[in-house]
């Protein structure tokens, strides 16, 4: 049987391959390609002349067939390719790396670029533990869950996000995690325009609402944990969301008072924008 590479590609500037990624991409029968287009670019830098075919979510299935039958019958050795970074990371490819392995062929990764690492190293936001988020939903509602069930997470959390929503996303940060929580907004990574900046939520959204130019492009951001000092704030806060679908706003902030101790006036203004906003419903 033939062996299937996982090869990481340069995120922006074509040179950040390793050489033994470019040694695979020249010697593999076939390389699966998220954007065969978009990977002609790296390819024809290297002069690079292999085989391509697209393998992208909307042909993942069938074309995970195709390859492991390449794989199996034909003995092809085979490079799968994202557009940027490593494959799998918020990309295809789970699917074929699946059935590979439980028809016991030989799987290979071949480490390199990958934009939550290089991100979350230069963010200056804490590296010891953190969580990958991949992207958020992009219907408003869902993306507000999903935040709602990260706000007591003590972990850093990485996120990616797209020009289209960088926005929206930030607004709900700035509400669910608090308008003072560190975060480091990064943008363009590795290429001509890269910004790296980290301050809290609130500014980040202030600054990226003031600038056209900081709205554009492909976005990391990684968020500050929640410390313990946040946790019992939070947690007012949580329960203030759950008993405004049951109870008043004066009797929700005063039970969420009673059971986290933290004062009345400071869960008071956080209710009324809840209410407003209808940022009870569904709460974790």
């Amino acid at each position: 049987m033939g062996t299937l590479y996982i090869v990481a590609t340069p995120i922006g500037h074509l040179r950040d391959i390793t050489l033994r990624a470019l040694e695979i991409l020249k010697s593999v029968d076939l390389i699966a390609a998220e954007d065969t287009r978009h990977s002609k670019r790296l390819l024809d830098f290297y002069g690079i002349h292999t085989p391509c075919i697209a393998y992208h979510e909307h042909n993942e299935v069938r074309q995970a067939k195709a390859l492991l039958k390449d794989l199996k019958l034909e003995g092809k050795n085979i490079a799968l390719i994202s557009d940027a970074g490593t494959p799998l990371m918020s990309d295809p490819g789970y699917i074929l790396v699946r059935e590979a392995k439980q028809l016991n062929m030989r799987v290979v990764p071949i480490p390199g670029p990958c934009a939550a690492i290089a991100a979350l190293c230069a963010s200056g936001v804490s590296t010891h533990k953190f969580v990958f988020e991949g992207f958020l939903s992009p219907r408003a509602h869902q993306r507000q869950k999903e935040l709602r069930a990260l706000t007591l997470e003590p972990r850093t959390l990485v996120f990616y996000e797209s020009c289209h929503r960088i926005l929206n996303s930030l607004k709900d940060m700035v509400t669910i995690f608090g308008a003072h929580r560190q975060a480091a907004l990064i943008r363009e990574l590795t290429k001509i325009h890269e910004t790296i900046v980290l301050d809290t939520l609130e500014k980040l959204l202030e600054k990226t609402e003031h600038e056209e130019e900081a709205q554009k492009g492909e976005f990391v951001v990684v968020v500050e944990g929640c410390h313990s000092r946040q946790t019992k704030a939070e947690e007012g806060k949580r329960i203030v969301r759950i008993l405004l679908e049951q109870v008043s706003l004066k009797d929700a902030v005063m039970l969420a008072s009673q059971i986290t101790g933290v004062k009345k006036n400071h869960l008071y203004s956080y209710a009324l924008h809840c209410q407003s906003e209808q940022l009870f419903v569904d709460g974790p």
